[in-house]
């Protein structure tokens, strides 16, 4: 199971629209590792002039890993992240996930970093079994 649901997230969603800012909180408290890691690119891209800033570190353990790949493997964990960030993600091999600043899927970094050269340059051994 990706999420840790309340009794009162279920009723809303039961009766209809469910609160973004609710959501959030529930993916952030059921989903830690993957929150402050997508929080912690967003806070290095607002902080610079990078086009992208991207994590590279393996998660410390397959729990982890395993809530990051949830976390992005759902269009809507994946899509409120980013409307609460205020970025958009990208995502390639088992950990290393990026953040841009919204608009550049339009642009020629994003392209490329989303690119199947890219996927082939950047596999490894340690990677293939993630």
């Amino acid at each position: 199971m990706s999420l840790t649901v309340s009794p009162e997230l279920l009723a809303q969603a039961e009766q209809g629209e469910v609160s973004e800012r609710d959501f959030v909180a529930t993916v952030r408290d059921s989903l830690p590792y993957a929150y402050d890691l997508i929080a912690r690119l967003a806070d290095e891209l607002r902080s610079g002039d990078a086009e992208f800033t991207d994590n590279q570190t393996p998660p410390p353990s397959e729990a982890e890993r395993g809530q990051l790949l949830r976390a992005l493997a759902s269009d809507a964990i994946r899509g409120s992240l980013e409307r609460h960030f205020g970025i958009t993600l990208a995502f390639m091999n088992c950990h290393r996930v990026a953040a841009f600043r919204p608009g550049a899927e339009e642009g020629s970094t994003y392209a490329t970093f989303v690119s199947t050269r890219s996927q082939i340059l950047n596999q490894s051994p340690e990677l293939r079994d993630c």
